[in-house]
């Protein structure tokens, strides 16, 4: 088998819609919830809603009972920033959109947002549907449970820069295998995590401390968190595909995440320094297999995954370098990206102080 052949990504979950275990709707609870806040967002089967809550230091399943499996309609919404001040009873300038995910059954795009700004911000969850109707998901009585992360960040630590070290407890969700990925610091010597919870949630982990080289710092690091990241296999072996900011992605494989050990990620490139990763989707397009990541100031890259596998290690320091990618002209200021469906993404836009506008694009 060639190098191509190899790597298939997405098999798990970008390309599949995967199901729960049996009875695992029964252990959710019905009442209410109760958000400290509303970050990273991934859906699980049957509707089920993952929810990072940094502040409380919380994974959340919710029951979204939106299970109607619907064909994929394009979502436009122009403005979606004042609409959601105007349901709110607040100006454009007090909201803010922290992640958005497609539930992969009715195709509909859910929001974390918060109503103002700083600790005493509100969260809360918003729906989009095809027709572009907004509507909150209401958490007085919905289908829930939860897990605490026993190792978060002291909720009063700060970073050399003075951010708080708790607001990234949770930076990044997926769900694979009846397994919830969930990437962030801890409060351990070698900050950066990567821990896989079961679900339905039973007891937490300490997760697995992270090491990566930064070629573009020319150096091991153990304290800065992956900022987003994609689920995929070579030669069926589950691997996490990591993006850390300034850019260095890197590979994990799945079966080294024990809890309480360390972990060294291969990193394949560096794709630009000053510069954070925001989202990552994996898609097939004539018959290829890519990589969409966009970020805070290298546009959209778009990395062809034919032979990922066949970069070795970056150990030295280096500008871009490694896997190779191409930056998609005529799509900037994309805040949030994820799969509508096999053939289309769903963008998030804003261009400086403007409007934001939510986007349905074909892969590029």
């Amino acid at each position: 088998m060639n190098r191509a052949g190899l790597l298939v990504l997405g098999l798990i979950f970008a390309l599949t819609t995967p199901a729960l275990p049996d009875g695992a709707l029964d252990t959710l609870n019905q009442g209410k919830v109760e958000l400290q806040s509303a970050g990273a967002l991934a859906f699980g089967p049957e509707g089920i809603l993952f929810v990072g809550d940094s502040t409380a230091a919380v994974i959340w399943a919710l029951d979204t009972s939106d299970r109607s499996k619907r064909a994929p309609v394009a979502i436009n919404l122009s403005g979606i920033d004042s609409k959601l001040a105007a349901l709110l009873g607040t100006s454009r300038d007090q909201v803010l959109i922290n992640d958005m995910a497609v539930n992969p059954l009715s195709h509909n795009a859910y929001l974390s947002v918060s109503r103002g700004r700083g600790p005493k911000a509100d969260p809360l969850l918003f729906r989009v549907d095809a027709a572009g109707k907004l509507s909150e998901l209401k958490l007085d009585s919905i289908g829930h449970s939860k897990i605490s992360l026993p190792n978060a960040p002291d909720p009063q630590a700060k970073n050399r820069r003075g951010r708080s070290l708790r607001q990234e407890a949770i930076t990044d969700l997926a769900f694979v295998n009846d397994q919830v990925i969930v990437a962030g610091l801890s409060n351990e010597e070698f900050a950066s995590n990567l821990r896989s919870l079961d679900f339905p949630f039973s007891s937490a982990n300490a997760g697995t401390s992270v090491e990566i080289f930064h070629g573009a710092h020319g150096k091991f690091e153990t304290n800065s968190p992956v900022r987003t990241f994609v689920p995929f296999e070579i030669k069926t072996e589950p691997h996490i595909l990591a993006a850390y900011t300034c850019t260095p992605l890197v590979k994990f494989p799945m079966s080294a995440l024990t809890p309480g050990t360390k972990v060294v990620g291969t990193t394949i490139a560096e794709l630009g320094n000053r510069n954070r990763p925001l989202d990552m989707v994996v898609y097939s397009k004539g018959g290829k297999d890519f990589v969409l990541m966009n970020n805070s100031s290298r546009g959209v890259m778009k990395l062809p995954t034919g032979n990922l596998d066949s970069f070795g290690g970056i150990t030295q320091k280096t500008g871009i370098s490694g896997a190779p990618y191409e930056t998609i002209s005529g799509l900037e200021g994309v805040k949030q990206l994820d799969r509508l469906d096999e053939s289309n993404a769903l963008l998030l836009l804003q261009t400086d102080d403007g409007p934001v506008d939510l986007k349905t694009i074909a892969f590029p």
